[in-house]
């Protein structure tokens, strides 16, 4: 399971570590808000400003992503459980990645099941739409993300919680892992039986169930971490 530290080599900073994004920005949290964003059309106008100007557009796959990429390849990692939204795993080669808090690329509907290519919309806003409504219905629109207030999706939420109850083990990166019920999969898979190894900055909540927990950086860990032992020669 991924968060938001794995990006931040990317360019891509996280929300509560020391130069995270709420860190530094007091007030930056209420933009995460479906209640402020469904009752505040001047933050929606802010929020879609700040849509076209997210490091998700820019960003490359590091190092930690690619070590996650050639593990899949090799058939031992069966799953990614991010948080994330910027589709940076994908980018790097993995294939099976369950996106539990949505996508920055498309955009949805509040009030009826229209989605569009967030680029669509990003060339509205461009062209003076300060706050797009939805074609279709007049809606409110917002990216294809989980805010906070709303549920996950139940259909990706139960495909994750099935990888997480199978897992032999579960490896839970540069995630704060205290945004529930994501953070929750972490308990799950071990109550399941699997090995949990954190490799996080700070403390979770989760730390007394790892069998490990990695203090590095994460794009040098994890490529080190991943690295399979070579075996001694033989005499």
């Amino acid at each position: 399971m991924s968060g938001a530290g794995i990006s931040t080599d990317s360019g891509i900073p996280d929300f509560r570590g020391p130069n995270g994004l709420w860190t530094r920005t007091p007030g930056a949290e209420r933009m995460s808000s479906i209640t402020e964003y469904r009752r505040d059309p001047d933050l929606r106008a802010r929020v879609w400003q700040a849509r076209s100007v997210h490091p998700g557009w820019t960003a490359v796959p590091n190092a930690a992503h690619r070590a996650l990429g050639e593990l899949e390849a090799t058939g031992r990692l069966v799953a990614i459980l991010t948080q994330n939204i910027d589709g940076l795993h994908q980018r790097a080669g993995s294939r099976r990645v369950i996106e539990l808090h949505g996508t920055m690329f498309d955009t949805e509907c509040l009030s009826c099941p229209d989605t569009r290519p967030m680029r669509e919309v990003l060339d509205r806003v461009a062209a003076g739409e300060a706050d797009p409504p939805c074609l279709a219905c007049g809606g409110i629109l917002k990216s294809a993300t989980v805010s906070f207030g709303q549920p996950l999706n139940r259909k990706v939420l139960d495909e994750a919680r099935k990888a997480a109850e199978s897992a032999d083990l579960m490896l839970a990166v540069g995630s704060s892992l205290t945004v529930q019920p994501a953070a929750g999969l972490v308990g799950l898979a071990a109550r399941a039986g699997a090995t949990v190894v954190i490799c996080n900055a700070s403390p979770t909540p989760y730390d007394g169930l790892a069998a490990t927990v990695i203090r590095e950086p994460i794009g040098k860990a994890l490529p080190e971490l991943l690295t399979p032992t070579k075996a001694e020669p033989t005499a």
